[in-house]
Formats: structure tokens, C-alpha cells, sequence
């Protein structure tokens, strides 16, 4: 389901301080806990590193994730996988 219009894209005000000021310092590393923000043209060449629940994940951004939220760059959840045994 789509955002309205009228209302623009979701941006958390947090994330959008912390690329400003890191564009001043020329750092291109953010990192940020809010993930139902929509990516913006400006965000392309930064590397976020967005938490998973566990650990920060280093993601690096570039055109083809344009509008797109954060989170759909990073898995929360371990996949399963049957543990092997042991033959004596």
C-alpha cells in the first residue's frame, strides 16, 4: 500500500540530520535505526548502517534503490536450516 501524495515520501527528520551533516564532514557512513524511511536521490553513495534486531549491517545505496524503503535491504530473521547428525 502506497503513501498519499499530498503527504511525500516518509523520512524519519533524524536520518535526514545525520546525512547532511555527514555530506559537510565528507563522511559517507550513517547509521540509523529507522527503517520504514523511503530512500531519497540524495541518500545514492552513502553506505547505512541499519540494525537488524542484532547487529548494524553495512548497506551501500545506489540508483536501482531509489524509492524504496530501508528495510527491504536488510533480513531480520536467520534462516532455518536442519542441523546434520552425527553417524557413529
Amino acid at each position: 500500500m502506497n503513501r498519499v501524495k499530498w503527504k511525500g515520501p516518509y523520512i524519519e527528520k533524524n536520518l535526514l540530520e545525520k546525512v547532511k551533516n555527514s555530506k559537510l564532514i565528507s563522511k559517507n557512513n550513517v547509521k540509523t535505526m529507522s527503517k520504514n524511511s523511503i530512500i531519497l536521490p540524495s541518500f545514492i553513495e552513502f553506505t547505512f548502517r541499519v540494525n537488524n534486531r542484532k547487529a548494524f549491517t553495512m548497506v551501500k545505496i545506489i540508483e536501482e534503490m531509489n524509492d524504496h524503503k530501508i528495510d527491504k535491504l536488510v533480513s531480520t530473521k536467520k534462516q532455518f536450516s536442519y542441523k546434520k547428525k552425527k553417524n557413529k
